[in-house]
């Protein structure tokens, strides 16, 4: 009854929150506007307003709230340890690597911005936390605990944060501009045709979560057990890592590195559920992840004047406390 109720409330949250999120904002939508625009009669102004900024702006926070949460839920299973996420290994990184590869790439040989495409940026990044996703995995066969498994992710991390550093210092201003713009993160950057690609990958690395429920569970009472009860863990480990690079990458893409999503999510969920069961873990941390990215969407556009503050603050403001609570409970 509780996880039924869990989930209850959380579908509720995120249908008032969409709403919300849809409606709010500098200029206020009335809601019976809103069922004009629907209807297909609504005014142009709150027809442009509503279908071409702030739909596909909601519309993103789906897509990377639960992105970001699953492949977070994946890399913690996957390692066994509670402290991993995109952020943490070091995978936001490598596709922010990719990204500035991709970037700097078209301006050294005299390519405008202008023809850097979506696919183009998506593709990128993706390689990139493949690249690093990849490297960590390795190094977490030959490191004797999750510590030391936690330092190697930070420190490849900073190694491609100093790469990217280099990028900037030998690239020229409008698109180190445009790259530091990217990297503060940003839902409102999303058009629909890159809204089209980005959820399109999305789902592409949605596919494998009903194949990894089951041998994910087995695998957290480690692989000699998985193995004793018929799971294939060469294949689950090739499929999750699959399954988070292509959420990581994709999302990143388009709205920037986002951290914290990914660590604290996950543990927000088995709190509320009382359970590690990936059959009830997975929804529910598509769920919240989508509510936390429309919480913290809601609260950036709070300040008046226009302004907008970033949403990298605001899942810091999360996330930074959920990590310090499972540090000190796990003392």
């Amino acid at each position: 009854m509780r996880r039924v109720w869990v989930i209850g409330v959380l579908i509720f949250m995120l249908v008032a929150l969409f709403m919300l999120d849809i409606v709010m904002g500098s200029v206020p939508v009335p809601f019976r506007a809103l069922l004009e625009v629907l209807s297909g009669n609504g005014d142009d102004v709150y027809h442009t307003i509503l279908m071409d900024i702030r739909l596909p702006k909601a519309l993103t926070a789906l897509c990377v709230g639960a992105s970001l949460a699953l492949s977070g839920l994946w890399m913690q299973t996957l390692f066994r340890n509670p402290l991993v996420g995109p952020y943490v290994l070091g995978i936001s990184s490598g596709a922010t690597l990719g990204v500035a590869l991709y970037v700097f790439l078209f301006a050294m040989l005299g390519i405008s911005s202008f023809y850097i495409s979506s696919w183009g940026m998506a593709l990128s990044a993706m390689f990139g936390a493949a690249v690093l996703f990849l490297v960590v995995s390795l190094v977490s066969f030959r490191l004797p605990n999750s510590v030391s498994l936690l330092i190697a992710g930070v420190m490849l991390g900073s190694v491609a944060t100093s790469v990217v550093s280099l990028l900037q210092h030998i690239s020229d201003p409008d698109s180190v501009k445009l790259f530091v713009n990217w990297t503060l993160g940003s839902l409102s950057g999303v058009t629909w045709e890159k809204l089209g690609v980005m959820g399109l990958l999305v789902m592409v690395g949605l596919i494998c979560a009903p194949f990894l429920c089951k041998p994910l569970d087995a695998m957290l009472l480690g692989d000699e057990y998985a193995e004793s009860v018929g799971a294939r863990v060469g294949r689950t480990r090739m499929m999750t890592i699959f399954s988070a690079t292509i959420l990581t990458g994709a999302t990143t893409a388009f709205t920037g590195p986002i951290g914290f999503v990914g660590i604290a999510v996950p543990h927000l969920v088995r709190g509320l559920l009382k359970s590690s069961s990936h059959r009830l873990l997975v929804p529910a941390s598509l769920l919240c992840g989508a509510v936390l990215m429309l919480s913290c969407d809601l609260i950036s556009q709070m300040p008046a004047n226009g302004y907008i503050l970033p949403i990298n603050a605001l899942t810091a403001l999360v996330g930074a406390p959920v990590v310090l609570w499972i540090i000190l409970r796990g003392r």
